[in-house]
C-alpha cells in the first residue's frame, strides 16, 4: 500500500454520504478463541442499527496461535469485510511481559489498569515496525485490506506510532483521539469502554458510561469500544444496547476507515 493507494481509499459506510453524525463501534480482541462471542456480539449490534464495525483483530491473541492460519476464521472475516465491516490491527499479541526494573508509574499502567496487555506501551520504533510489518503482511496475505492499527488498550508510544506510520498504516486512535498518520491531524474523540475486572470495576463503569454517554452526545464522532467479555455481562450489554437505540435516530454507523476518508474528501473539497 503506496503512493495514491495509501492516501486516497474508498468511502464503504452510510455515514458519508449520510446527514446523521458519526458513530463507530469498534469490537476489540478478535481472534479465533473470541470468535464465537464477537459473532454474537456482530449479529446483536446489527439488529440494533450498527451494520458495520471496526473489528480490531489480533495476529496472535496472547500466543495462542496465529489468526490467519486458521482458515474458517479468515473466511469470516473476509465475509465481514466484503459487507462493510472493517479489519484493524490490534497489537500482535496482546500482552506485554513486565520489566525487570520498571517504575511505579509503570506498573500502575501496565499492570494494574491493563493486566499485563499493554503491548506497545513503551516500545521502541524498530521492535514496534517489526511487529505492525509482520501482521499487516499476514493480514494481507490472508486476503484482508488492514488500513489502520490500533494498540491494545489504546497505549501507544510515540515511537510506535511512528514504527506504525511508516509501516503504512492509514491512522491510529487512543482513547480520547483518532489520529490520522498521513496528514498528522488529531481529532479529539473519547471512547465509552467499559472495565470488568472485577464487581466495582463493573459498577463504576456503568455509572461513568451512563454519564459520559450524556456528556457526549452532541459531540461529532461518537466511539463505543467493546470487548467479547462485555456480551456475558447483562447489565453492561443492557446499557450498550440502551444506548445505541437512544442514537439511531440521529447516528449512523461508520468504521474508522470510512470517516478518516470522509474527512479528507471534505478537507480536499
Amino acid at each position: 500500500m503506496t503512493g495514491t493507494a495509501a492516501t486516497s481509499f474508498p468511502i464503504f459506510a452510510a455515514a458519508a454520504n449520510s446527514d446523521c453524525t458519526p458513530l463507530v463501534v469498534s469490537v476489540h480482541d478478535v481472534a479465533p478463541p473470541t470468535q464465537s462471542t464477537a459473532q454474537k456480539m456482530i449479529a446483536e449490534l446489527a439488529r440494533h442499527g450498527v451494520r458495520v464495525t471496526s473489528l480490531l483483530v489480533v495476529p496472535d491473541y496472547h500466543r495462542t496461535g496465529p489468526s490467519m492460519a486458521d482458515r474458517d476464521f479468515v473466511s469470516w472475516l473476509r465475509d465481514l469485510e466484503a459487507a462493510g465491516h472493517e479489519i484493524v490491527i490490534h497489537g500482535y499479541f496482546h500482552e506485554r511481559p513486565p520489566g525487570d526494573e520498571e517504575g511505579m508509574g509503570t506498573r500502575l499502567v501496565t499492570r494494574n489498569y491493563t493486566a499485563g496487555e499493554g503491548e506497545f506501551y513503551d516500545l521502541g520504533y524498530d521492535e514496534a515496525r517489526e511487529k505492525i510489518t509482520r501482521a499487516r503482511d499476514e493480514f494481507t496475505s490472508a486476503g484482508l485490506k488492514p488500513r489502520g492499527f490500533i494498540a491494545p488498550a489504546w497505549l501507544l508510544s510515540r515511537e510506535a506510532e511512528r514504527a506504525a506510520a511508516d509501516a503504512e498504516m492509514e491512522y491510529t486512535t487512543r482513547l480520547t483521539s483518532v489520529r490520522d498518520l498521513r496528514t498528522a491531524q488529531t481529532f479529539r474523540s473519547r471512547s465509552l469502554v467499559y472495565s470488568l475486572r472485577s464487581a466495582w470495576r463493573r459498577t463504576a463503569s456503568l455509572a461513568w458510561n451512563g454519564a459520559l454517554a450524556h456528556l457526549l452526545r452532541d459531540t461529532p464522532l461518537l466511539r463505543l469500544g467493546l470487548h467479547p467479555p462485555d456480551f456475558g455481562h447483562a447489565a453492561v450489554w443492557e446499557q450498550v444496547i440502551g444506548f445505541l437505540d437512544q442514537v439511531s435516530e440521529t447516528r449512523t454507523a461508520t468504521t474508522y476507515r470510512d470517516w478518516i476518508a470522509e474527512r479528507r474528501s471534505s478537507a480536499s473539497g
